[in-house]
């Protein structure tokens, strides 16, 4: 196969990359409010969250290892959106703490797959020159998929009840496994898809190690476990924040916050994949890291139906520049050790990591000290990202800027 893909093929795999979001989200975005309109407790709530984070967390580094090792890359992305319906589904079933909890356990596994397996696809499609570019529209795909099935959940969700919103995430799996069909397996090289030079030779799996035996990747893996430490329960407090005000109707506001965030994501993917090849990666994510003290200044002052505007724009800033550029980093950093999915992975554990503690610090946080407080708190936690990202600008700029033949070593 040529090294530049037909139009169908990439046309499938951003197809691939739209449906997917909302099977992905499903019902995460939704669960909060649901659960507090079932009497829940923001403690409980977080507590629940961090659960699942936890078991994605696990998982997420030997699911990048697996996914550099087997040639069914394909075969994982329509396992995982099958997993994904079906935990969303035990919601419906019931609302015991345990029951929601092996919910949320279920989609996390499903999610630590179905990322290194889509950045293995596409790496494998368009090789290490074309990565950059695609994973720009990848995640432009991406988000506008978030955009709509938010939309969508927000509308059903109003008019029909929280069922509807699991139903949506269902049809947009289906849609996803159509997608993933539509690419031959042909298309994909499976020694292009992890990273690996066409003479290279590889050692068998490993896992975090990785991290360790390069520092760049080492130093990334520590901004981000901070900056997903404040940011991952910034949106469903908010949201939570607003409907305790009576600021907003609980499925329709929270809708609103992802379609916003979403639809700013889409043109800062697009933004982050023109930006990283004139400039390269570093500033990319010194601007994301940026986002979210601002944002948590925001959060704190304007807890209001119209507040949803400015705080999740940021979000949305943050966000999808991090979304073009850590699977880029990955991919350049790690390029010819045949290890760029274990990378992804590993770097997916630490920012689960910061993300699975983030809602149960929030909803510690919010719960003895109120809201605002809270997300100026949270806010703060990216600040140590930007001082680790600046410390050590001299040796992570030619990383963020030129494809690594071989990592360097510790």
């Amino acid at each position: 196969m040529s090294e530049t893909p037909d139009r169908r093929v990439r046309s499938a795999l951003e197809s691939l990359n739209f449906f997917m979001a909302d099977m992905q989200a499903g019902i995460g975005p939704f669960l909060g409010v649901f659960l507090q309109q079932q009497g829940w407790k923001t403690s409980a709530i977080g507590a629940v969250m961090s659960l699942g984070g936890v078991a994605g967390v696990a998982l997420s580094t030997p699911a990048g290892a697996v996914v550099d090792a087997t040639s069914r890359k394909r075969l994982w992305i329509i396992l995982s959106g099958v997993m994904t319906v079906f935990a969303s589904s035990l919601v419906l079933i019931s609302h015991r703490f345990w029951i929601v909890a092996a919910s949320q356990v279920a989609t996390a596994i499903a999610g630590a797959a179905i990322g290194p397996a889509v950045m293995g696809v596409t790496l494998g499609i368009v090789r290490q020159s074309g990565f950059g570019r695609q994973n720009g529209r990848n995640q432009a795909f991406n988000h506008a998929g978030n955009m709509v099935g938010a939309g969508l959940s927000g509308l059903l969700g109003w008019r029909f009840g929280f069922a509807a919103v699991v139903w949506l995430a269902a049809a947009f799996a289906a849609l996803s496994i159509v997608s993933v069909l539509m690419i031959p397996r042909g298309a994909i090289n499976d020694r292009a898809a992890r990273g690996l030079d066409t003479d290279s030779q590889v050692e068998g799996p490993k896992g975090l190690a990785v991290l360790f035996e390069c520092k760049p990747l080492l130093i990334l893996a520590a901004a981000l476990a901070m900056f997903h430490l404040g940011n991952a329960a910034m949106l469903p407090l908010y949201g939570m924040a607003v409907v305790a005000a009576h600021q907003g109707d609980p499925a329709g506001f929270v809708a609103l916050t992802v379609v916003v965030a979403q639809g700013v994501m889409v043109v800062a993917a697009l933004v982050a994949s023109r930006l990283a090849q004139t400039r390269g990666y570093w500033l990319v994510m010194l601007v994301a890291f940026a986002a979210l003290p601002i944002r948590g200044l925001l959060a704190a002052w304007l807890i209001n139906n119209w507040g949803v505007w400015p705080v999740q724009a940021l979000d949305g800033v943050g966000a999808g520049l991090q979304s073009v550029a850590v699977p880029g980093l990955a991919a350049r950093i790690m390029n010819g050790t045949g290890r760029v999915n274990a990378a992804q992975g590993a770097l997916a554990t630490v920012q689960g990591l910061g993300a699975a503690l983030s809602p149960a610090l929030g909803g510690w946080l919010a719960q003895a000290l109120g809201f605002r407080p809270t997300f100026a708190i949270l806010g703060a936690f990216a600040l140590v990202s930007i001082a680790i990202w600046t410390m050590f600008a001299p040796m992570l700029k030619p990383a963020c800027s030129e494809p690594a033949p071989r990592p360097a070593t510790a």
